[in-house]
């Protein structure tokens, strides 16, 4: 599975693409932080995530998009640029036919360290070992979209499964409905012949 990683940001995106392979192991191909000018209008700034994302699907042709989830923090300014560069991704992976999965920073990091608590510094250490890199990824950025990578990797089984199961739990729950539809409908049925 090649899964393409994104720490979603206006002023700095981390992309990271990852193959994971039998078991847990897994391997970068590729990884960029793209920076745009704080100066430039919000418009330049999504077009130019949009236009880098758009070709990195292009050359990198993963089977997934992982991006980070937003949630609350104390700057809204900063949580309003995070969830719009997030939803030009999801857009972007969207229009290429390719599944999108939101993941949030406690669920990346206890899947990379082991920690949901675990700090950026510890994420890159064990992201420079899980990839065998030569250098840790800078800045983190990065680090965090390969993360995300290799997050999705170890838990896209696990969703499946699960999302598996609810499908049959659905469709186990109809049949019983109903038959307890057609139970009480005989009931009526015998009780209405009398």
């Amino acid at each position: 599975m090649r899964v393409l990683g994104v720490d979603p940001g206006l002023t700095r995106c981390g992309l990271g693409v990852v193959d994971g392979g039998a078991g847990r192991s897994v391997s970068c191909v590729a990884v960029q932080v793209l920076r745009t000018p704080p100066a430039a209008a919000l418009g330049e700034r999504l077009l130019a995530l949009a236009d880098v994302v758009e070709q990195w699907i292009t050359i990198h042709r993963p089977d997934v998009v992982a991006v980070e989830r937003v949630f609350s923090q104390h700057n809204v300014r900063t949580v309003m640029g995070t969830a719009q560069a997030g939803g030009v991704v999801a857009l972007m992976a969207a229009r290429a036919g390719l599944p999108v999965t939101f993941h949030t920073p406690s669920e990346v990091k206890a899947a990379v360290t082991g920690s949901g608590q675990a700090g950026k510094q510890q994420v890159t250490a064990m992201v420079t070992r899980l990839l065998a890199l030569p250098d840790r990824p800078k800045p983190a950025d990065a680090a965090d979209a390969l993360a995300l990578a290799i997050c999705h990797c170890w838990r896209a089984p696990m969703l499946a499964r699960t999302a598996e199961a609810r499908v049959r739990a659905a469709e186990l729950a109809r049949r019983h409905k109903a038959r307890l539809a057609a139970a009480a409908a005989a009931r009526a049925g015998v009780g209405g012949g009398r």
